[in-house]
């Protein structure tokens, strides 16, 4: 994991970054008694790996940005999202960082912080309407390419895939599913795709995975939107007696997403070939910077940062500034024109939970 900033460093790279982007400054509002800056965060869940390993991050760039850190959790909820925002709007809070998984829902919330001035900062998702001071997130629908490219390739143009989808009242599940489905269309015509709506759901994704290949046993590939799929994936595959190395007939192609430990493992085990690294630590890492950033009275507009990422404008009021998320695959090689790296690269945040 890349050296944290000190409070100083973590300040001036803020102003750096608006600088570079095109953004303003000013003075900002801390909490009652000239103190630390008090900074809610809402988790959004705690039964994955990936949002456990998001959790894990935020006390330390909290940290290293000065912040105070008001925290809850609304386990994929969107009533108990809004009861929290609440309470963390009478604990004084300056600023909110938030995840919701209902990005249509998450709107009237939206609404009354921004009538109460208090900034918001979304991580991983962004809101279908609504104004947010940044969106922190991948490019979604790259997700889907990189996934349809890598089985793609490996399929060599023909079969059928299963794509085990997350919600599609989310804007990651709905962008990661049409990327996918779009370039299989326009790049693999010869490849059939099931998409399975699961709701970020593992025992849902195990029963559709498992009716699936009961009615097309010839299935050759698995696409898993997040890793909530990944233990059922495997668990079904082995029971078929289909869980086996790459070079074996009887292989079905898996690609995941997120980068979590286990993922990086099992491609080097040979039981998956391959996941997108979604970057927890970089969400934690720059959805507090923007938070602090919004505090202090920055702004930014779109262009490159200086961390290796674009900020784009997905509206007017609404910023996102999408982080890399590189393919991982075991001989990291390139697949229809998509770089991989490979399983065991140090800068892959899976690889440093405890650095």
């Amino acid at each position: 994991m890349k050296r944290g900033l000190a409070l100083g460093a973590a300040i001036a790279l803020s102003a750096g970054l608006a600088a570079a982007c095109g953004g303003g400054g000013g003075s900002g509002t801390t909490a009652s008694g000239g103190g630390k800056p008090v900074v809610g965060v809402d988790y959004p869940r705690s039964d994955t790996d990936f949002w456990n390993s998001f959790i894990k991050y935020v006390p330390k760039f909290g940290a290293e940005n000065g912040l105070e850190l008001k925290t809850s959790n609304s386990q994929n909820d969107i009533s108990k999202l809004t009861a929290n925002v609440q309470s963390l709007i009478s604990q004084g809070v300056k600023g909110i960082v938030l995840a919701p998984q209902d990005t249509a829902a998450v709107a009237p919330t939206l609404q009354q912080l921004n009538a109460k001035k208090i900034p918001v900062v979304m991580v991983d998702t962004r809101p279908e309407q609504g104004q947010a001071f940044m969106v922190v997130r991948a490019d979604n629908r790259a997700y889907g390419e990189k996934a349809c490219k890598f089985l793609g390739e490996k399929l060599g143009g023909k079969g059928k895939v299963v794509m085990l989808q997350g919600d599609l009242a989310s804007i990651n599940g709905r962008d990661r599913t049409e990327a996918f489905n779009d370039c299989m269309k326009a790049s693999y015509p010869g490849i059939t795709v099931f998409g399975e709506a699961a709701n970020w759901d593992g025992a849902i994704a195990s029963q559709k995975l498992q009716t699936r290949l009961t009615a097309n046993p010839d299935i050759k590939g698995v696409y898993l939107q997040s890793s909530f799929a990944l233990s059922g994936t495997l668990q079904v595959l082995q029971q078929r007696g289909l869980l086996v190395p790459p070079d074996n007939p009887k292989h079905v192609f898996v690609v995941s997403n997120d980068g979590i430990p286990q993922e990086l493992k099992e491609i080097a085990a040979g039981n998956i070939d391959a996941t997108v690294s979604q970057p927890a630590d970089q969400y934690a890492k720059y959805a507090l910077q923007y938070a602090k950033a919004a505090i202090d009275g920055k702004a930014f507009k779109p262009g490159a940062t200086d961390h290796d990422s674009t900020i784009i404008q997905v509206r007017p009021g609404l910023l996102e500034d999408q982080l890399s998320a590189p393919l991982v695959t075991a001989d990291g090689g390139t697949y229809g024109g998509v770089t991989s790296v490979k399983p065991g690269e140090s800068s892959l945040w899976g690889n440093n939970l405890g650095g």
